[in-house]
């Protein structure tokens, strides 16, 4: 098991985790937030360009990892607000394997880091 922390075109961990965890065929990815990779704060103040940059950073994470968003087995999305699921779910929806969707969890959370609307997590195989 080893730390992936050097993913191009993903945000550097801002704590005391890495971007990813290494684990044999599986690759667990810390929760992403809409953080610019390149100037660390978050890209929108809205959920809708919040999760476009979250679904390009987990990508990034992903290819770095040596997996690919059909490779996800297992989500979890964290919201600030529950309403704002139908407008996440619409562009997670593009961006998963369509003939085999992951599992997924989706839950409401009274605070999220700086203040984002969103923070999506990925379970997914390599290869």
């Amino acid at each position: 098991m080893y730390a992936l922390n050097n993913a191009p075109n993903a945000p550097a961990p801002v704590g005391m985790y890495s971007q990813a965890i290494d684990a044999g065929s599986l690759v667990f990815l810390s929760g992403q937030i809409g953080i610019s990779p390149s100037g660390g704060g978050l890209v929108s103040p809205d959920v809708e360009g919040q999760t476009k940059q979250i679904l390009e950073n987990i990508a990034a994470v992903l290819k770095y990892a040596g997996s690919h968003w059909d490779k996800v087995v297992m989500t979890t999305i964290f919201l600030a607000d529950i309403k704002d699921g139908a407008t996440v779910n619409e562009l997670y929806s593009g961006a998963v394997n369509r003939n085999a969707p992951p599992a997924r969890q989706t839950v409401a959370v009274k605070d999220l880091p700086m203040g984002a609307k969103v923070e999506i997590s990925v379970i997914a195989l390599k290869g």
